[in-house]
């Protein structure tokens, strides 16, 4: 059995996707593709990396909170990039990461989902010992 988990406060296309994925008896939660949606469904930061990502964080901590996880719960991120370049690396890492930060992949791509949008970030969360797999 797999609960899904479209929290409120963060806009979704619930009919197309959902947010948070959690396998019973696994102790995980798979969250998917955050893109920097305010809670409207408006783009934040568009043309700004930066201003993508730290959005895409507040997003998440919205998500982990509906786990009753935090950022050092987090065991892998994906995180595509638009327009890749090394000197962005910094800014989009401080924006996502709290502290200590997860394992990690970075991935140059072509284009997301819809043109405004330059990162999108996927993540694996254990969840911690309180929840036994089920978000609350």
């Amino acid at each position: 059995m797999i609960h899904r988990i479209d929290p409120d406060g963060v806009f979704s296309l619930p009919d197309l996707v959902s947010q948070i994925s959690v396998p019973a008896g696994l102790n995980l939660a798979f969250i998917s593709g955050q893109v920097a949606w305010d809670e409207e469904g408006r783009v934040v930061g568009e043309g700004d990396h930066t201003a993508q990502a730290a959005q895409v964080a507040r997003r998440v901590d919205r998500l982990l909170d509906a786990l009753g996880a935090q950022r050092q719960d987090i065991v892998k991120e994906t995180i595509y990039v638009v327009d890749y370049e090394p000197h962005l690396v910094p800014g989009i890492l401080d924006a996502l990461h709290g502290a200590p930060p997860p394992s990690s992949t970075m991935v140059g791509v072509a284009q997301l989902f819809a043109p405004e949008f330059l990162i999108e970030v996927e993540y694996v969360v254990a969840l911690p010992d309180r929840t036994q797999g089920v978000a609350r």
